[in-house]
């Protein structure tokens, strides 16, 4: 049976781990997940100063470590990460939105569609990226 994290202890655990194991690893301020419809990123979600679990699952698929970035993200790489921050569905006291958003948005793409990942240490600051600076834009309008 595959690893299952019940308790809100055991993801923070599992959050750990994985933070660990990222030489460098810097939490961001924000990051998300989105599709590229006519080049512009369409968020399927969006977390800002939470979802840290997922952040550094994401972070290990693409291979970030910190800053303002974003990456492109195949149907395999997408795939992954679902599969890596699934044992989290196991802990029902709280909402997994970050899973629930990857797991839709994979269900839409096209096997030769790239999602992309995307990562901001500040609020303020996109890096010259623009799809942080779209992120951090949508963050900003909330």
């Amino acid at each position: 049976m595959s690893e299952q994290w019940s308790t809100i202890a055991e993801i923070d655990a599992a959050r750990d781990r994985f933070e660990a194991a990222v030489p460098g690893w810097r939490r961001p301020a924000a990051f998300g997940i989105a599709r590229l419809v006519e080049g512009r990123p369409e968020f399927a979600r969006i977390a800002a100063g939470d979802g840290f679990l997922p952040a550094v699952v994401l972070g290990t698929v693409v291979g970030h470590v910190s800053g303002p970035a974003s990456y492109r993200l195949s149907p395999a790489e997408l795939d992954r990460a679902i599969t890596m921050l699934a044992p989290a569905n196991a802990c029902t006291s709280i909402p997994h939105p970050n899973l629930w958003a990857w797991q839709s948005l994979r269900a839409e793409l096209g096997e030769d569609e790239h999602a992309i990942a995307v990562f901001a240490d500040d609020l303020t600051q996109s890096g010259g990226d623009p799809h942080v600076a779209a992120m951090l834009a949508e963050v900003a309008a909330r």
